[in-house]
């Protein structure tokens, strides 16, 4: 079987009028002979929605919509962030993953070093429309420089500053800050009664790293040198990360309790009313399904360093993110997958997705429908276009996310214990997430 890891309490969505066999990520052959195509497929999907539920109402419809047009059942299963990269993980080193999944784009150097995805060459892209539909960005945080992309970009996103408009009127804050010091000044006037200004997540891993990476860029480092040799405890790097971690321990403008968010917390914390402020990527629908609605948000780009402005170098103030989708090579319906990947990126079904998810179609054509000219989603597209970059496309990415971002981690258990975050302490937990990178 290929699923067999936590089936009992996996959430998953069969899209099957009747029970099947699933060997190898395919269905048994229903008797036409040896030379016909398993039709059903397995899909790990990323959770996009709010939870789990809203991406399930969204995928099914469409799921048996290419049922309709195809003939292939689609077995879905929405994986938690929390588990999704141990997920693959575990599939790519026993062989047993589904057919189809999502993959954060950071992962995809990682992942394709495995040698478990189908490389997307010339003939595989040609089987979906072409390369050339795509956003060439996106492509690019594919997999390795001088590859074939390990996937194929599905949902383009990128880091914002949301504000509650409502609670800056009320504090006197007339505009979002745009540089760091105007986020401590404004972060302050803001923080009262019980309500504080920016909202984190400090045991999420992931948003550690990217927070840590825009950060890093903006103090002129990276997190890798030229050879691609981990440089995690740089002056530059120790500099950028106490830097982040100090909103909660000097600058005191993030609560304490946030050291142990995770799961969208901030998120809600800031729909609810009790943070004026927080940095996320396409978080719109997710205010929505939290009973907030458009106009109650602003939005705005990632600050940047006193005197600058949002652009490359020094002033990034994103990384390229999105979700990509790829094929595991061992898959014994390979022609389905390949059908499945086009219907998912096809033009329709990149427009309505995106719309769903509040983010942007890295399909060019699909960029022209109204709904992504926003003012939320205008932002992000310009932020894509201007002054992102992508995170270290590397082998040991996954390796760099867990290390750094479990550092950054401990670092906000510290402050908000009480414990003093100094560059020492700082440098302290780099060097030895950049030790672990060689064990």
């Amino acid at each position: 079987m290929r699923r067999t890891r936590a089936a009992a309490a996996a959430v998953t969505v069969s899209l099957l009028a009747t029970a099947v066999t699933a060997c190898g990520g395919g269905s048994a052959d229903s008797g036409g002979g040896s030379n016909t195509a398993p039709k059903e497929l397995t899909y790990w999907a990323s959770n996009q929605g709010p939870d789990i539920t809203a991406d399930q109402a969204t995928l099914a419809p469409e799921l048996g919509k290419f049922e309709q047009q195809t003939g292939i059942k689609v077995k879905l299963e929405v994986v938690p962030w929390s588990d999704l990269l141990n997920r693959i993980l575990a599939a790519t080193a026993s062989g047993q993953g589904p057919d189809v999944l999502n993959i954060g784009n950071t992962w995809s150097s990682s992942l394709q070093a495995t040698g478990a995805l189908l490389p997307w060459n010339a003939e595989n892209f040609e089987a979906i429309g072409g390369r050339d539909r795509f956003v060439e960005s996106a492509i690019g945080s594919a997999g390795a420089s001088g590859k074939d992309p390990a996937a194929v970009p599905l949902y383009s996103m990128s880091y914002a500053l949301y504000y509650n408009k409502k609670m800056f009127q009320e504090a006197g804050v007339e505009k979002p800050p745009a540089t760091w010091d105007e986020m401590v000044t404004v972060g302050r006037r803001l923080t009262k009664d019980g309500k504080w200004a920016l909202g984190a997540e400090g045991s999420n891993l992931s948003n550690n790293i990217h927070q840590a990476f825009v950060l890093s860029k903006q103090h002129g480092a990276d997190f890798f040198d030229a050879a691609g040799r981990p440089a995690f405890d740089t002056p530059a790097n120790v500099e950028a990360v106490k830097q982040y971690v100090d909103l909660m321990a000097k600058d005191k403008i993030i609560a304490p309790g946030n050291a142990e968010y995770d799961k969208n917390q901030s998120l809600q914390d800031f729909a609810n009313g009790k943070t004026a402020m927080v940095l996320w990527q396409n978080a719109a629908g997710s205010f929505k399904a939290h009973g907030m609605k458009e106009g109650d948000w602003g939005v705005a780009p990632v600050p940047v360093p006193a005197g600058g402005a949002p652009g490359t170098g020094r002033n990034t103030t994103s990384m390229v993110a999105g979700i990509n989708m790829a094929v595991f090579k061992n898959t014994d319906n390979i022609d389905g997958a390949l059908k499945f990947v086009k219907f998912m990126t096809s033009d329709e079904e990149q427009k309505l997705l995106n719309k769903t998810y509040g983010s942007i179609p890295p399909v060019k054509a699909a960029q022209s429908d109204a709904a992504f000219a926003t003012e939320d989603l205008t932002v992000l597209r310009n932020t894509l276009a201007t002054s992102a970059a992508p995170l270290p496309q590397v082998p040991e990415e996954s390796q760099f996310e867990s290390a750094v971002g479990t550092a950054v981690k401990e670092l906000f258990a510290d402050a908000a214990a009480g414990r003093p975050v100094t560059a020492e302490t700082v440098r302290a937990k780099l060097t030895k997430a950049q030790q672990q990178m060689s064990n």
